[in-house]
């Protein structure tokens, strides 16, 4: 009998040296890992078969085929090494390609007699033939198996295996592949869109250079009408615009309603100028003695001689509280001014005092008046709303726009997070540079050519600005 022995660093790499030697024809008698690689013991068929007469192939097969005898349960020691259960539970390669054999041909002929009924032994030995050529070469050996200390199945009454189920990890990656390709889709879908209707992608260039987000631009553009002309557009965005930005041009300014504001923001906002220019603008109106100025922040120093240096010019006393309590007395002591002006700590959106700072001014009057550096970057500007907004309506005032290279930013926050804007500010002069809040004013300003920019888009880079809008989006925008 030709048989040889094969070795190699990995089993693919024996497989391919039996197969150089025998050809198509190759039967791997054994397989197994050494010291040096693995060995593959192999021979041809027709070696075997010029060996074993026609009959034996057949007996072989139709004994395989007859209905087997219980195997009696392996009683495995709990204690046995690893590899001595894999030794006992894992099948050779002969035994496992007969059974395949086994399987192919039981299954052809359920499915020309209608299953049921054992092969004859005069019809196993030809079948048995181009079964064994479809085989491949070589079947690799299950891997090892861990035991615990209970009964092994008989082998006769082996289950499949189950499906290996995909890891958490997986299915978050397909899940995120899905939304990026619903992505890549809208966007094309936008794209295409834009370039049958060019008005369209000159706007949203427009917008984005202005400084407005590309979810709100592309949340008015889906909405406009399509059978209108090039300037028509434009007024019909800007009215939206302003439609959408709301202010307190019906009700009366902020001086004349009165009431007690905490002005609240990050640091350097503007917050205390703010306040000192609200104080001046009541006590012009109403008095010195219809003012009240407090101030919370003892961080900042010189914080409260700014605000009593603004009071002294005034002609208003400006108070100094230390906690809730003390607020509580000065808010007592102050009921009867008309308005009454709370500046606070200056801090950033994330600072873990500032929730006490909110807190201490969580009092029953005291409305809450978010300033908003109109200047500020447009990820910024809606970090810092989300973070100082409260429940319900929140006013607030637009800080610092003579600074501002592009007014965008702050409205865009402005009507995404539905604020009522109460004023405007420019410059350091109290209290003469306070405005109303204007939104015709503000969004002409908004639109207007801004002088080139490094940040500017160019029309080629509009496809990474075409988006989804998600739904998560706070607020709502009305066409």
């Amino acid at each position: 009998m030709n048989i040889q022995r094969f070795t190699a660093m990995t089993s693919r790499e024996a497989l391919a040296k039996a197969r150089l030697a025998f050809g198509d024809g190759t039967l791997i008698l054994s397989n197994r890992p050494t010291a040096s690689g693995v060995e593959v013991i192999a021979t041809a068929e027709d070696t075997l078969a010029a060996l074993e007469p026609s009959d034996t192939l057949a007996q072989r097969a139709s004994a395989q085929l007859a209905p087997r005898r219980p195997v009696a349960p392996l009683a495995v020691d709990a204690n046995s090494a690893v590899a001595d259960d894999a030794t006992q539970l894992a099948m050779s390669t002969l035994s496992f390609q007969d059974y395949v054999r086994e399987r192919m041909l039981r299954r052809r002929h359920e499915a020309l007699n209608g299953g049921g009924a054992a092969l004859a032994p005069e019809t196993v030995a030809p079948a048995l033939a181009p079964a064994a050529r479809a085989m491949p070469a070589a079947v690799p050996l299950p891997a090892p198996i861990q035991v615990a200390a209970r009964k092994a199945a008989p082998v006769a009454a082996a289950t499949p295996t189950p499906a290996p189920t995909m890891s958490q990890g997986i299915v978050d990656e397909l899940h995120a592949m899905k939304a990026l390709i619903e992505d890549r889709f809208n966007t094309l879908s936008w794209l295409g869109q834009a370039r049958q209707h060019p008005i369209q992608s000159s706007l949203m260039l427009k917008l984005i250079r202005a400084g407005y987000s590309p979810t709100l631009a592309r949340t008015i553009l889906e909405r406009m009408p399509e059978d209108i002309g090039g300037a028509e557009s434009l007024r019909w965005v800007m009215n939206i615009l302003e439609r959408n930005l709301k202010t307190d041009a019906s009700a009366r300014p902020l001086h004349e309603e009165g009431g007690t504001y905490a002005l609240v923001g990050a640091t350097g906002v503007g917050k205390t100028t703010t306040a000192a220019k609200l104080a001046g603008l009541c006590a012009h109106a109403h008095g010195p003695h219809s003012v009240g100025l407090i101030t919370l922040d003892t961080y900042r120093v010189g914080a409260h001689e700014q605000l009593r240096s603004y009071g002294r010019m005034l002609g208003v006393v400006a108070h100094l509280a230390h906690d809730r309590a003390a607020l509580q007395d000065l808010l007592n002591l102050l009921a009867n001014k008309k308005m009454i002006l709370i500046d606070t700590t200056g801090l950033a959106p994330h600072d873990p005092r500032k929730r006490g700072m909110l807190d201490g001014v969580d009092l029953p009057g005291v409305n809450r008046l978010l300033v908003i550096n109109a200047g500020g970057h447009g990820d910024t500007l809606d970090d810092m709303v989300s973070s100082f907004k409260s429940n319900g309506v929140q006013q607030a005032v637009l800080s610092k726009i003579d600074e501002a290279a592009k007014l965008g930013p702050a409205l865009d926050a402005a009507i995404r997070h539905q604020l009522v804007l109460r004023g405007v500010t420019m410059g350091q002069n109290v209290p003469e540079d306070w405005e109303a809040a204007d939104a015709a004013k503000l969004v002409r300003l908004s639109m207007r050519a801004p002088t080139k920019s490094a940040f500017d888009p160019k029309a080629a880079d509009l496809g990474f600005f075409f988006t989804q809008a998600s739904a998560a989006q706070p607020g709502r925008l009305d066409a």
